[in-house]
């Protein structure tokens, strides 16, 4: 019996060796890439904070501005574009992006636009309207994607097929946190107008200021969702290090555990050998 325990537990040490080992090649897989996610992230962050600083500005120069992209209207039904991963192994990334876009679903009529393989999984269970399945595999949407889920949301907005258009992602912050949030994309926020009093742009907006503003909306949004794409993409990274790292660290746990059990069955097994030969010798 204690051979056939020692056996059971010398195949259990090698079958938790053998996951330690596809963890730890999970956790620097996902380092190499989160390393190269962050960089993706910084170097388009300028570009598309000069779109935004560009609208305020166009905004602030006319006295008399107005937007289709601005009007408050009634919320009918709301479009959410919502983001997670294709796969799982990253913790709570995907269950608590989920969770956050559950209010919004339940609060009224909403169409969403799911970027993610577990995404589309999840309101398909769900039973939502799914506006487009075109960008379900999260990890081939391209900026050219981006500016296509813009010209598709816009167009939308302004045919009234909705009159809100959110964004649910996650949002990095660290190597150990990363946090779900949901932004507004349409309507576009009014500039105050205390910061318009006297304002005097030295820049000719031709056709007019109204006209400019319009026709960079759409690739401000589609910076927006490129933005946080990118956060997403970190996040699911740096949440799949984390799980990887956790579990490298419970299966190094569960080896010494064991092995401490092998040891003593073994001892075990060398007593009982031990005390039958004595046995035998008084005899």
């Amino acid at each position: 019996m204690a051979g056939a325990s020692m056996k059971d537990i010398k195949l259990r040490i090698k079958s938790v060796e053998s996951t330690m080992q596809i963890t730890k090649a999970m956790e620097l897989v996902a380092s190499s890439k989160l390393r190269k996610a962050k960089e993706r992230q910084e170097r388009c962050r300028p570009y598309f904070t000069g779109l935004h600083q560009t609208l305020e500005n166009i905004e602030k120069a006319a006295s008399d501005f107005s937007s289709p992209y601005q009007k408050q209207r009634d919320i009918k039904k709301r479009c959410v574009i919502v983001i997670a991963g294709d796969r799982g192994l990253a913790g709570g990334y995907n269950s608590n992006v989920f969770k956050s876009v559950l209010p919004l679903i339940e609060g009224g009529n909403v169409c969403v636009l799911p970027i993610g393989k577990r995404t589309v999984e999840f309101f398909i269970r769900n039973q939502v309207e799914i506006l487009t399945t075109e960008f379900a595999e999260a990890a081939d949407v391209s900026v050219a994607d981006c500016f296509t889920i813009s010209n598709l949301i816009t167009k939308g907005y302004l045919d009234g097929q909705f009159d809100a258009v959110s964004i649910v992602y996650t949002q990095f912050v660290s190597m150990l946190t990363q946090t779900p949030v949901c932004d507004n994309l349409l309507p576009l926020k009014k500039t105050d107008s205390a910061a318009k009093s006297g304002v005097h742009s030295l820049v000719l907006y031709e056709p007019s200021p109204s006209a400019v503003y319009d026709a960079i909306v759409p690739n401000y949004i589609a910076g927006m969702i490129y933005g946080a794409m990118c956060e997403s993409v970190a996040s699911e990274l740096g949440a799949r290090r984390t799980a990887m790292d956790a579990a490298s660290k419970n299966a190094s746990e569960m080896i010494d555990d064991l092995s401490l059990r092998y040891n003593r069955a073994r001892q075990g097994a060398i007593t009982q050998e031990i005390t039958e030969i004595v046995a035998g010798a008084e005899h």
